[in-house]
């Protein structure tokens, strides 16, 4: 497994490196967010994880992920942060990070954090995630003539394939298994982000309003993500309430 580690701090890149080393991984280093797209971009360089520090030179974490997100690389990223606050995790959520740890940290937990993100992603690509629901044995899921395809995390239809990161696949996943049931914004933040404190939940709306625009035919009048008034959002399968 190769990881970049993305951290301004010598002696904590130095550590991270040492012990990821220890463990088998391959690592590399970025000392700011120029330098990181610069790898990720320019060289094109390909990981498995990106480990990924918020408060960065030249670019902070946030904007680097964005921007990896808008170039369609959906390597899985850790943030490292000591904004810990909820609000700080949902932008990040929102930026397209994958999990994320607050500063400072166990090396166990960290280590822990870090697997925990590559077996997910290779479960999702693995593994079967519907049964009663599924249309094949690839894990594909059909709504609106379009294609949710959680092994490869995408979301296809006649027109264009959409790469879908594993908090948007992993949202989805979690209002389809619990279809025509409304889901509260307090669950998503506890079950999807598992975030267990009062919080803004704006950035629930936005990844609903992104996920609208994949799956309705007209995503200003949603069938197939619906919103319960005073309560959070419901999937429906048949596209009718």
């Amino acid at each position: 497994m190769k990881v970049l580690i993305v951290e301004d701090e010598q002696h904590l890149a130095d550590g991270l490196r040492f012990n990821l080393e220890a463990e088998g991984f391959t690592v590399e280093l970025a000392a700011d967010g120029k330098r990181a797209l610069e790898i990720l971009l320019s060289e094109n360089k390909e990981f498995d994880a990106i480990v990924l520090d918020v408060m960065l030179p030249e670019i902070d974490g946030f904007t680097v992920a964005k921007k990896l997100r808008e170039a369609e690389i959906f390597t899985p990223v850790l943030m490292l942060t000591a904004r810990s606050r909820p609000e700080d995790v949902l932008q990040g959520f929102e930026a397209g990070t994958d999990d994320y740890l607050p500063k400072p940290f166990e090396l166990s937990i960290f280590l822990a954090r870090l697997n925990g993100l590559l077996r997910r992603r290779e479960w999702f690509q693995r593994e079967k995630i519907f049964t009663k629901n599924a249309t094949g044995a690839n894990d594909l899921f059909e709504i609106n003539n379009k294609i949710i395809d959680f092994k490869n995390l995408e979301l296809r239809s006649e027109i264009e394939t959409i790469k879908l990161t594993l908090m948007e696949a992993k949202l989805l996943r979690h209002l389809i298994l619990n279809a025509g049931t409304a889901v509260s914004r307090k669950t998503i933040l506890e079950e999807v982000w598992d975030l267990h404190e009062d919080t803004d939940t704006r950035a629930i709306d936005n990844f609903i309003v992104r996920l609208r625009r994949y799956l309705e035919d007209d995503a200003t009048n949603p069938l197939v993500l619906q919103t319960v008034r005073g309560i959070g959002y419901k999937f429906v399968s048949a596209g009718k309430s």
